[in-house]
């Protein structure tokens, strides 16, 4: 492990100043201390790709005393959970959430995608997130989970509210209300699961329910799990993307004309450049060797996604929007036993909602003066506001 010192200057990362700009920290924690202890949090900082990618995948690293460290009791998750118990709880997910499942949710999600873009207006304003992400990330999440369009505004609350636990700095009050609202948000998807079971038809979400490998916490578990894992990230993805697209017509022009194939693509560069889940919590259970060096055990570390993400050893042109790269091994849905059960679902639905607002309104470029202005939160790391002019000719 190297130790230095901090330069005159620096930002840390997960400062308030630093989260409205972390790159610059992360660029260089990975080019002059890619494992780097954080002795105001006691934490070990994990910035380079290689080594990132092996905390992920090592299972020495464990997940579920990451999360314990947090300080929150949670109930059986699988983001909470390390093998072989987590492959006992994400098994099941796959009837919600796996390629077949998918598959359907992704047609109806192209339909309503298209009602969402219907209601803009050529010709005026809107806030990508207000306006775009949050409205589509909630028609994609009730598309999976069954929920009626009249209850939508009401779950979309309920989620926003319960995201708050997504937030590791969260301040105490948020917290217990965010923990709250986990509660009835719980309450909520076992009522509409009851009520998916009892109509008697097939659904993702009935078949899960029917599955009966998981008690009934657990089954509660995996749907809160892809409310509050899926809602806010889902809609930062757009916010983000948007970030980085306006200000670029020549990657707008490329992905306007795209193929299902290379929109995906270009969904994973983006998360690429600019990560909603910006790094993940583990522990250490036994001493590790990194390629940058030696984990003792007990350690708790910070595996840095979004410094991975930008690491010149691995991509060419780290800090470049390159819409068709590939490969590209970008660590922005996890990976090893946690890779993100959802990303086809996060991966496609972005991929249809980017390429129809594209298409739909050729010109469109940011308001006048319009410079994004980003939340100050750690996870998801999202744009809360950005202004774009809707125009249907370029």
């Amino acid at each position: 492990m190297v130790q230095l010192q901090l330069p005159d200057g620096f930002i840390h990362p997960l400062s308030p100043a630093g989260r409205q700009a972390p790159h610059a920290a992360f660029c260089w924690l990975r080019d002059n201390a890619p494992l780097f202890f954080d002795r105001s949090s006691g934490m070990y900082y994990v910035t380079d790709h290689a080594s990132v990618a092996q905390v992920l995948r090592d299972r020495r690293f464990s997940a579920a005393l990451g999360q314990r460290d947090r300080g929150q009791l949670l109930p059986p998750l699988m983001l909470n959970a390390d093998p072989p118990e987590h492959q006992r709880l994400r098994a099941p997910g796959r009837l919600l959430l796996g390629p077949n499942a998918v598959t359907g949710h992704l047609r109806q999600i192209g339909v309503e995608t298209g009602q969402l873009l219907d209601g803009l207006v050529a010709g005026r304003e809107a806030e990508a997130a207000a306006d775009l992400a949050v409205p589509f990330a909630t028609l994609a999440l009730a598309t999976v989970l069954r929920i009626p369009p009249d209850e939508r505004a009401a779950f979309a609350a309920l989620a926003s509210r319960a995201s708050v636990n997504l937030n590791p700095l969260a301040r105490p009050a948020a917290a217990r209300a965010g923990r709250r609202a986990s509660g009835l948000l719980a309450s909520y998807l076992e009522a509409i699961t009851s009520r998916e079971v009892a109509a008697g038809g097939s659904s993702p979400l009935a078949d899960l329910a029917r599955d009966g490998r998981l008690s009934r916490v657990e089954l509660l578990g995996v749907l809160s799990l892809t409310v509050i894992g899926g809602f806010e990230p889902l809609a930062a993805l757009v916010g983000n993307a948007l970030a980085w697209l306006l200000w670029r017509p020549e990657a707008m022009d490329q992905l306007r004309s795209a193929d299902v194939a290379t929109a995906e693509r270009a969904v994973d560069e983006l998360l690429r450049l600019e990560s909603p889940v910006p790094f993940v919590s583990r522990v250490s259970t036994e001493p590790v060797t990194l390629p940058t060096g030696q984990i003792p055990a007990g350690a708790r570390v910070l595996a840095m996604l979004a410094a991975a993400n930008r690491d010149p050893a691995v991509f060419d042109r780290p800090d470049d929007l390159v819409l068709d790269r590939a490969p590209s091994p970008q660590l922005a849905f996890g990976g090893g036993a946690h890779f993100c059960l959802a990303a086809p679902l996060v991966r496609g639905s972005a991929a249809v909602l980017l390429t129809g607002l594209l298409r739909r309104f050729p010109g469109l470029r940011p308001a006048p003066d319009e410079r994004p202005v980003w939340a100050d939160s750690l996870i998801p790391r999202r744009v809360l506001r950005l202004r774009m002019l809707l125009t249907d000719h370029g």
